[in-house]
């Protein structure tokens, strides 16, 4: 039954969320360049179960040189293992009370109601996940998804998707202190040493092709870095990320070329001094294909026993895993005014 008995506002709700949720994917990688990145190489993946395992390469067979009827050795060598995150459930709320709902005569008025309200539920499931993007998952008593402060923390030493990085240092990011790590070109990141420092940075995690694609700059780092390419022909990437206009500039040394994206602005939750160098590559964003920015209830929602109005939610169940740390760095300043 219908929450509405009229029936010219019957599914005036569910109408508006079917024109809009399925494209809710777009709208959230559109307004955070990493989860954009991982959209375009098809890294949004599905999982199944109570927990996501992502499956790891944490050793290679040994190439073996030999002659004549030199004997071949052939050890049992564990190739693979398995790193495990739980699953984080997170939903936006979008409800109207039949006040507003009558008040809009016909579906043609209804529906961009709807609209806005829609739009605002976007927004804040937007916002939601680009603060969680930069968090260490410790938020709404552990219920947020792990985010960059984890996955690629200042001190590789956690526990991160089961496994101890104190214990297995194959599974540790890399991470470079300003203030320490590079006596030979300075202890400030200042126009003067930005490119060196991210020359360095880059080349020490380079292997091959395998080297960070995607640079997220602090106010301060993408400061410094672009006062240091002025006096040189400086790059804009109008592709990638920057097709949808974010601020980025295209930085190429010895790992290749990768987009410098400004992580700064105005309630943005990226840390100050700070600039981390990610391999989209080795990034999944894992969801469960049934609750994939879908509504919670059938229909138009629910009516409250004692409220005149309609509630509905849009939730999303996932979390972002990582399946390879080699080619990950966090660079920071612990001492910015030193």
């Amino acid at each position: 039954m219908p929450v509405n008995p009229n029936i010219n506002y019957q599914q005036v709700l569910s109408m508006a969320l079917e024109e809009r949720s399925s494209g809710w994917q777009d709208i959230v990688s559109d307004a955070i360049p990493l989860f954009d990145a991982l959209r375009r190489r098809g890294l949004w993946e599905t999982y199944s179960g109570p927990r996501i395992r992502q499956t790891l390469l944490i050793d290679l067979p040994e190439i073996q040189w030999y002659a004549g009827y030199d004997f071949l050795a052939n050890p049992p060598r564990e190739l693979f293992n398995d790193a495990y995150f739980t699953p984080k459930m997170a939903a936006v709320p979008i409800s109207l009370t039949m006040e507003e709902i009558l008040n809009n005569e016909g579906p043609n008025q209804v529906l961009p109601v709807m609209r806005e309200y829609i739009r605002a539920a976007e927004l804040g499931l937007t916002q939601g996940l680009e603060v969680s993007l930069f968090s260490d998952g410790s938020g709404f008593n552990g219920k947020e998804i792990g985010g960059l402060d984890v996955a690629i923390p200042e001190t590789p030493t956690n526990v991160y998707g089961g496994i101890d990085r104190n214990q297995h240092d194959i599974w540790k990011t890399g991470s470079y202190d300003i203030q320490t790590d590079f006596p030979d070109i300075g202890t400030q990141f200042d126009s003067t040493t930005a490119k060196a420092i991210y020359d360095r940075v880059m080349g020490e995690h380079t292997r091959g092709q395998r080297a960070p694609d995607l640079i997220f700059a602090s106010k301060q780092h993408w400061e410094a870095y672009n006062q240091a390419t002025m006096s040189i022909q400086r790059i804009t990437n109008e592709n990638g990320v920057g097709r949808l206009g974010f601020r980025t500039l295209q930085y190429i040394g010895p790992g290749g070329r990768a987009e410098i994206v400004w992580g700064g602005g105005k309630g943005s939750q990226m840390p100050d001094n700070t600039t981390f160098f990610i391999e989209t590559e080795s990034f999944r964003m894992r969801y469960n294909p049934d609750r994939n920015f879908d509504t919670l209830f059938e229909g138009d929602g629910q009516k409250p026993i004692n409220q005149d109005a309609i509630a509905q939610f849009v939730g999303w169940m996932g979390e972002l895993t990582m399946t390879n740390p080699n080619f990950h760095v966090r660079l920071y300043d612990s001492n910015p005014a030193a």
